[in-house]
């Protein structure tokens, strides 16, 4: 019969659109913003900073090494070193930026600064909700705005998190272990000497042959043998 196909497929249609309102598992509509659907933990959105402890400014772990700058396809990392260094986690002195600017309006989340950055320094963040009237100057984000803490960072992104912590512990660890040995050694006392061994140190040198006196004449030297005459 013409049209039957047509008449399936608008019965399968108005089916699903019926059950779509009774049916349990086919309410998967969510009221946003009032509900919200977890976010999956391999979300990501835009980089942000990671900075330990309380203060951002004294616990930020970027460097300014600029790697992300300069391996950014989309040049949206803007990044100026400052003049003072600070202490990373394990006491090193470290350069720290003085600018450190994101646009997110050109960001393209492709995580290739997460993926070349040396010091576990910036991350992937799962917010979303960056809607601004002015999409110039409002979606350059600067350091301050980037900065969120390593407890922020467990929170959206657990096991990645756990993994650069526990492998951040261990090099704190081997560097305190380290520094420990190197002050235990110079702190040693030097071992004494055996009895009768010569004292350390250089070899004196043996004292120049005395000068001759003026007026003693040197000892006669005997007068070479004549050659015998040929005949």
């Amino acid at each position: 019969m013409l049209g039957t196909g047509i008449l399936k497929g608008l019965a399968e249609t108005a089916r699903n659109f019926v059950g779509s309102y009774t049916q349990e598992d086919r309410l998967v509509t969510v009221e946003y913003p009032e509900e919200r659907e977890p976010l999956k933990e391999a979300t990501r959105n835009f980089p942000f900073l990671v900075y330990d402890g309380e203060d951002p400014q004294a616990g930020l772990r970027c460097v300014a090494c600029q790697i992300c700058e300069k391996e950014c396809p989309t040049q949206c990392i803007y990044i100026i070193k400052d003049t003072v260094k600070k202490p990373d986690f394990v006491g090193k002195p470290q350069m720290q930026p003085k600018i450190f600017d994101i646009d997110v309006s050109v960001c393209m989340s492709c995580q290739i600064c997460v993926e070349v950055c040396p010091f576990d320094a910036i991350e992937m963040d799962q917010e979303f909700e960056l809607s601004r009237t002015d999409r110039f100057e409002d979606l350059l984000i600067h350091k301050q705005g980037l900065a969120k803490s390593n407890d922020y960072f467990r929170k959206i992104h657990p096991t990645l998190a756990g993994e650069i912590d526990a492998r951040r512990a261990d090099e704190k660890a081997k560097a305190e272990a380290k520094a420990k040995a190197a002050a235990a050694a110079a702190a040693a006392p030097k071992p004494a000497a055996p009895a009768g061994a010569a004292p350390a140190g250089p070899t004196p040198a043996k004292p120049a042959p005395a000068a001759k006196a003026e007026g003693t004449s040197a000892p006669p030297q005997p007068a070479p043998a004549a050659e015998p005459t040929k005949l």
